[in-house]
């Protein structure tokens, strides 16, 4: 793991801020002063002078926020715009978010403490279900798109303007549902297993249709619920079970997939 990310997984600071701290010469490997290109495997890591102990992977706690419109997803910003850690309690200034939702996007945001948890759970094909608002109606072309799946070599419409990615390739929805309709917008349920950068504003954008809101109202087995805008919760006993079942489950396909690569070579 990247010696920045490393930092911003196991401490308060966020990469920008290990990435300052690392060109100040105030991170040690080993005793050693750190650069930019070092990676973490098991070396102490010191900051400060102090040394920085590694979380306990088997201790976690994941938390559900209800991301507010206009709140970035990030420890920090240049350009002053207000972050989740704003509003979130300080006892989750070092909790990691699972995924994004972009500054205009609400909904429901997860966050643990735990690194390994974080990337099992954006690394799953769990269902993610979104409330969308969009200008226009929704014609055959778009049904197909959702049923069949998209390739676009320019996707850059519905992208934020400075996005270095302009390809993408948009899995088949795990299902819509077009909740109303009037002449000039359309409210539609959908349900995705990817994360990828403003996704569906850019599918949707293809076909002409602008994102006028965008709520993410489900992850997987975790449910928004009636939690109230700007609020957080820890998970229900209920959700924590589900969490284990789905942390044990991939670990067992990820054993697989691993042997079966190994029996190819």
């Amino acid at each position: 793991m990247r010696l920045n990310k490393w930092i911003s997984h196991h401490t308060q600071f966020s990469r920008r801020e290990a990435d300052e701290l690392i060109r100040n010469g105030k991170v040690k490997l080993n005793h050693k002063i750190a650069t930019f290109g070092d990676s973490v495997i098991d070396q102490k890591i010191f900051i400060d002078g102090r040394e920085v102990k590694p979380k306990d992977s088997s201790k976690y706690s994941v938390i559900v926020y209800h991301k507010p419109k206009n709140e970035l997803v990030s420890k920090s910003d240049d350009r002053g715009r207000k972050v989740i850690y704003d509003t979130l309690e300080s006892k989750f200034r070092h909790y990691i978010p699972v995924g994004r939702l972009d500054f205009a996007s609400s909904g429901l945001l997860l966050l643990t403490d735990n690194p390994d948890i974080a990337t099992k759970l954006m690394a799953s094909k769990l269902v993610r279900v979104y409330n969308l608002k969009l200008s226009g109606k929704i014609n055959q072309k778009v049904i197909n798109a959702m049923n069949e799946g998209l390739s676009l070599s320019d996707a850059s419409a519905g992208a934020h303007k400075y996005s270095q990615i302009k390809s993408m390739d948009f899995a088949p929805f795990n299902f819509f549902e077009v909740v109303r309709e009037c002449d000039t917008w359309v409210k539609i349920k959908v349900g995705i297993t990817e994360g990828k950068n403003r996704e569906l504003r850019r599918f949707f954008a293809y076909f002409g249709l602008d994102v006028i809101s965008l709520k993410r109202v489900s992850y997987g087995f975790v449910e928004l619920n009636a939690l109230p805008s700007g609020k957080s919760r820890y998970l229900s006993r209920s959700d924590y079970n589900k969490l284990r079942s789905f942390l044990k489950e991939f670990d067992k396909n990820k054993k697989v997939v691993n042997a079966n690569r190994n029996k190819r070579k």
